[in-house]
């Protein structure tokens, strides 16, 4: 994903988040993300990896993070232990994202999604001008390396949501860094939820 894209999105999120909120962010990589909310918004943040370099270097910004899979649910936290659950573009990644999401909202008072829209225009055009699977921005895999596992599009967690009577609290569309109010499933890169079970 463009730097442009990834800096819109970390931006979104933090002035989501308020001052002081307790954060657990699913799949945190090398916490940078978690690393700007605690310079900026003075969170207790925590994370959970499963990538042991992705560790050390949380670690090595001082940084709280656990060890663990997603995938396997988060039993070890009590409902509503958390102000924000946060998985940033590792969503689309996960094996069962119904269950990532219902754990996530469980264990949050709300939790924030963002993935890669799939049916954004310039992938759709590349699959109808090229024939081809598409590689965008947003997209940078080839068919044979790719980590995602599920393609949604806005419309796609928008309809999920109504089915699951979970409330979308905030939402946000992102391409080329600017927000995009305009038909978000079809022009934009990136979207953002801001979910809850009420």
């Amino acid at each position: 994903m463009k730097s442009d894209n990834v800096s819109a999105v970390r931006r979104m999120i933090i002035d989501l988040i308020p001052e002081g909120a307790k954060v657990l962010e699913l799949g945190c990589s090398g916490g940078e993300l978690l690393s700007l909310l605690r310079e900026e918004k003075n969170v207790n943040g925590h994370g959970l990896e499963i990538d042991d370099q992705a560790i050390y270097q949380c670690v090595a910004k001082g940084l709280s993070v656990l060890r663990g899979d997603i995938e396997q649910g988060l039993s070890e936290y009590r409902d509503k232990s958390f102000d924000f659950v946060i998985m940033d573009r590792t969503f689309q990644e996960l094996k069962n994202p119904d269950k990532a999401v219902s754990e996530s909202i469980r264990v949050g008072r709300e939790a924030i999604i963002t993935f890669p829209n799939f049916v954004y225009l310039g992938s759709r055009l590349q699959i109808l001008l090229k024939g081809r699977v598409p590689v965008t921005s947003s997209l940078p895999y080839q068919w044979y390396d790719t980590p995602n596992l599920h393609f949604l599009g806005v419309s796609d967690f928008i309809d999920y949501c109504r089915t699951r009577k979970i409330t979308i609290v905030h939402k946000a569309f992102i391409s080329k860094g600017k927000n995009i109010n305009i038909l978000p499933n079809l022009f934009a890169e990136i979207a953002l939820f801001a979910i809850t079970m009420k």
